[in-house]
């Protein structure tokens, strides 16, 4: 019998962040090209049929949109995005499909549980953090094998402000609390990136720096300490993901 195939949607509008983020996806979760459906939302729609059915799990990527920018600040293709994304999050966390968001994810998820989204607090420049388990987070799954404390790669502008309701809290950082969530028993979403390491964050850095993460001559420096991270531990929570649901 044939595995069922992974679902990655990605949002990133700029085709080598894109590329580049999904070969990551490829590489960390231990999965090959013929493992997955890969759907570009940002060139492509979410097909109007789709069944979450054939697919072992869904994955999302992440992308300069911010879900709580007031409606007139985003654009036409952010919003759109935006849309199909939510759109299947009420059968997934209604039928607990398996579901891991990595930051845009984060947002996504609480956004559509009720849970606040803004810029008000636990924003994190582009940097490398110590991400830190709960007490819940140590007999979590897709934690299984992995330190305490570990690197973990981030930056967002916005973060969710409180847990949401029905979510076990995971991890947290020392500048954002909310770092990973779970809800029911197989939807999860990061606000870091899993499948990120020191080169992903240096092509990263060199594209987004005219976005307002950080400031452009910070670049280097920004490109400096990624490439002194660790990425091992991270990105075993996408293969403990594509192992356990694939």
């Amino acid at each position: 019998m044939t595995a069922k195939p992974f679902l990655i949607l990605q949002l990133r509008p700029e085709a080598e962040a894109s590329d580049n983020e999904f070969e990551a996806f490829l590489h960390k979760g231990g999965l090959t090209a013929d493992r997955v459906r890969r759907i570009r939302l940002e060139s492509e729609p979410l097909p109007a049929a789709i069944d979450l059915d054939d697919y072992a799990g869904v994955i999302v990527g992440g992308g300069p949109g911010c879900v709580s920018d007031a409606p007139e600040a985003k654009s036409p293709e952010e919003k759109r995005i935006e849309d199909a994304v939510l759109s299947l999050m009420p059968e997934i966390t209604r039928r607990d499909i398996p579901f891991l968001g990595c930051c845009y994810g984060i947002g996504i998820l609480a956004h559509h549980l009720g849970a606040k989204v803004s810029k008000e607090k636990f924003s994190e420049p582009v940097t490398v953090i110590r991400a830190e388990k709960t007490d819940t987070g140590r007999s979590d799954p897709l934690l299984d094998g992995l330190p305490d404390t570990f690197d973990a790669y981030v930056g967002h502008k916005e973060a969710v402000q409180e847990l949401p309701q029905g979510c076990a809290h995971l991890l947290s950082s020392p500048a954002c609390p909310y770092q990973m969530l779970r809800h029911g028993r197989n939807v999860y979403a990061t606000q870091f990136h899993p499948e990120a390491d020191g080169s992903v964050f240096e092509l990263r850095i060199n594209i987004y720096k005219h976005r307002g993460y950080f400031a452009p001559e910070e670049a280097q420096a920004l490109i400096d300490n990624a490439n002194r991270g660790n990425p091992e531990y991270s990105s075993r929570i996408l293969r403990n993901f594509t192992t356990r649901y694939g």
